[in-house]
């Protein structure tokens, strides 16, 4: 397995590494203080061909390979974590799927203009009793004529004021538990659709995030993304893409917090010597830097899986457990390296820490991933296939379209 990056992708971090340099480090601290979530940054994104980097080139993407996507996640939350969750939500939670499940006529009305930015799309699931626990969602769809009509809210949905379209599940049939959830594309301008702001959160303060709510929505049967009874298939493949992207992210904030506290460390001196010369601080930086390293190595392979067309659950919900452990504990100890500095926002470590909380929580709790690998190893879980697989790279609608 070769972890190499292409020219291309070579290419690919500068340009992003760039954008983040020049677009979101010299204001994050403001967009940050002030919970402001600035919408012009995805515009940007979508002029560099970003909102669908992994997107078939057939459907307005820009045809690049998994790991380019896990590039990408890194680079912007190098920057800050909103801005990777953006993308996560638009492009992994969504698009992906929608790719992976959508009929031909769906992937022309919604895929090809998110991939190209047009459309900014998120992703329905978590409800206030529902979390981890799926099968507690109460939002309901039932059968009314051509139509389904929608009732019920979500909530902690990124870019739920921004979003154009929404993947969002809800029961056709409760009594089938599970197997009874099914999945509609939701779009702003239904009638009885709304969206509310979280305000106040510890982290992720310059992203947007909150409340979905359905008033008797009326989402016409063409916008059934697979068939009835599918939504629980449907979420925890996208879940697969999801947690990668939030994975990559996790790398994104250990280097950030590296990057931070190696520039400290030559910079503050105690005892008469550069803080960087005391082993025990030297010991943080090499915790960062092996979690920076194993991350990393992990986030490639469960995206070298998804290249082949593979199903990756088990490898991905390793890399995503990991990463943002590894994220949670680099920001704990950049803040301990930077002292008490570490503790005001004259410096970014403060921010790094409170978002590196929320992706230990959402898209699957540690607590549930670490059950998972247990499952793996005891022989109680075994993963099946989940019906239509993500498309393998290179993707064969794209060398199509060259032979042509």
């Amino acid at each position: 397995m070769n972890f190499e990056h292409s020219e291309e992708q070579v290419m690919l971090r500068k340009m992003v590494r760039s954008f983040v340099d020049k677009e979101i480090m010299p204001n994050i601290h403001e967009w940050d203080a002030n919970g402001y979530f600035n919408p012009e940054i995805l515009k940007r994104l979508a002029e560099l061909n970003l909102m669908g980097v992994c997107i078939p080139e057939k459907y307005g993407g820009s045809g690049m390979d998994y790991n380019s996507l896990a590039i990408v996640c890194e680079e912007l939350e190098r920057g800050d974590t909103a801005f990777r969750t953006a993308v996560s939500v638009h492009t992994g939670l969504n698009s992906l799927t929608l790719l992976q499940f959508g009929t031909e006529e769906q992937k022309q009305k919604y895929l090809v203009p998110q991939a190209k930015g047009d459309k900014i799309a998120a992703f329905g699931l978590t409800e206030p009793g529902a979390g981890s626990d799926v099968a507690s969602i109460n939002t309901t769809a039932v059968k009314d004529g051509n139509d389904y009509i929608l009732n019920g809210s979500k909530t902690w949905i990124s870019l739920c004021d921004y979003a154009d379209h929404f993947i969002v599940f809800a029961y056709t049939d409760k009594e089938k538990c599970h197997h009874g959830i099914s999945a509609f594309i939701v779009e702003r301008t239904m009638p009885g659709f709304s969206s509310r702001a979280i305000k106040g959160k510890l982290g992720i303060r310059a992203g947007n995030t909150g409340e979905l709510f359905f008033d008797q929505v009326r989402v016409p049967k063409e916008n059934l993304l697979g068939k009835e009874g599918e939504g629980f298939k449907i979420a925890m493949a996208a879940l697969d893409n999801g947690r990668f992207t939030v994975a990559a992210g996790a790398v994104g904030l250990i280097m950030a917090s590296l990057e931070a506290s190696v520039k400290y460390c030559h910079e503050r001196k105690t005892f008469g010597k550069e803080i960087g010369r005391h082993q025990l601080v030297q010991q943080m930086i090499a915790k960062m830097e092996s979690g920076l390293q194993t991350s990393r190595l992990l986030v490639y392979r469960a995206g070298e899986l998804k290249n082949q067309g593979k199903r990756n659950t088990r490898e991905t919900s390793l890399a995503k457990w990991i990463a943002c452990d590894f994220a949670n504990h680099a920001a704990d100890d950049a803040v301990q390296i930077h002292g008490a500095y570490g503790y005001s926002s004259e410096y970014p470590v403060e921010r790094y820490l409170r978002n590196s909380k929320a992706p230990v929580i959402y898209e699957g709790t540690r607590e549930i991933h670490t059950i998972m690998q247990a499952e793996y190893v005891l022989g109680y879980r075994e993963d099946k296939p989940l019906g239509q697989p993500l498309p393998s790279w290179p993707f064969e609608c794209d060398k199509e379209a060259v032979k042509n």
